[in-house]
């Protein structure tokens, strides 16, 4: 970790694409392929600039056949290289999941850990525009749930660029999931508390730490993402009612930083996960697990979730904001909880 104060702000899609360059620099082995991720610096600007110092031998643009490029890109990691490969969006999963796990994550395990597959995958979730079923998806736990992966969701800059170092060095294949509503690009809008201060020099975040961004006596707010901003505001509000809210940013979910949870949730007695991948099977109830199998009594009262309805992400933008994570949410959560218990 860096020791240096930063001053300088950057956008989690300029940390992104600064992490990469640094890496290139210093690793010839370190290349990038996807969709638009040449002269257009990808869709959500994950690569920008990159094609100008690289050329086209190292970012590398694609044909639109996700399984080729991230089959080609499996192909690369076991025969030494360290490929960075985009998934434009998390949605496109299902035309390349054979590649991603039948052949990225289970790779290392099948040769009896002889082969390597030092691969990053990143991809967009998340909703909000009226991008409808297709394009607006986290599915965090899809990801976390299937072995041979590390899985790591960063909410603003500053981590943005230490994971992605810390991924591109990593010897497992890590998948790399970026929320739109992050990245600082214009046309998405920008959530404020996600542009940081980011020293210029290489670091890294540990991946399976989480972090305390705010502390509090009175509930955990438990998120990822995007999630952790609505926490944040939500625990604004909690203030001005007289109570203390923590909020725990996870960071990563594989390895999943289980005593951090439990750490948290033992100093206020209250749990509240808020999660934009469905609410069935998912992250937030593997939180809750995480708390009640180790010590219940701890709990003061019965833990909430907050996540996305068990429905396909609708067009329409009232009914998707209606079904979105929102600080408001959280906080009615909160106040039934107190109610309750």
């Amino acid at each position: 970790m860096t020791t240096k104060k930063a001053t300088r702000k950057l956008t989690i899609a300029r940390a992104m694409a600064e992490a990469i360059a640094q890496e290139m620099r210093i690793d010839p082995r370190v290349f990038v392929m996807g969709e638009d991720i040449g002269p257009l610096g990808g869709v959500f600007g994950t690569t920008r600039g990159l094609i100008t110092e690289f050329g086209t031998e190292r970012v590398r643009d694609t044909p639109i056949s996700e399984t080729a490029f991230i089959g080609a890109a499996v192909g690369a990691a076991s025969d030494g290289m360290r490929p960075i490969v985009e998934l434009m969006f998390v949605d496109f999963f299902g035309v390349c999941m054979d590649a991603i796990y039948n052949l990225m994550a289970k790779n290392t395990y099948f040769s009896g850990g002889k082969v390597r597959v030092p691969m990053v995958l990143m991809t967009s979730t998340g909703g909000g525009y009226s991008d409808a079923g297709q394009h607006s998806q986290c599915l965090y736990g899809t990801f976390a749930h299937l072995p041979g992966m590390k899985v790591v969701v960063p909410s603003n800059a500053y981590d943005a660029k230490g994971l992605m170092t810390a991924a591109i060095r990593d010897d497992n294949p890590v998948v790399y999931m970026y929320h739109k509503s992050l990245q600082g690009m214009g046309w998405l809008g920008t959530e404020k508390g996600a542009t940081v201060a980011v020293p210029e020099e290489s670091y890294t975040v540990e991946i399976g730490k989480a972090a305390v961004v705010r502390k509090g006596n009175d509930v955990s707010l438990v998120s990822l993402g995007a999630g952790v901003h609505h926490c944040l505001r939500a625990a604004e509000v909690l203030q001005k009612e007289g109570f203390s809210a923590e909020v725990l940013d996870l960071r990563s979910l594989v390895p999943l930083d289980r005593e951090a949870v439990r750490a948290s949730v033992g100093r206020t007695g209250r749990l509240i996960v808020v999660d934009e991948d469905y609410h069935s099977y998912g992250v937030s109830g593997e939180i809750i697990a995480t708390v009640v199998e180790h010590n219940h009594t701890c709990l003061k009262a019965a833990p909430k979730r907050l996540a996305y309805p068990d429905i396909p992400i609708p067009f329409a933008r009232p009914m998707e904001q209606w079904a979105l994570p929102n600080a408001d949410k959280i906080v009615d959560a909160f106040r039934q909880m107190m109610l309750n218990q």
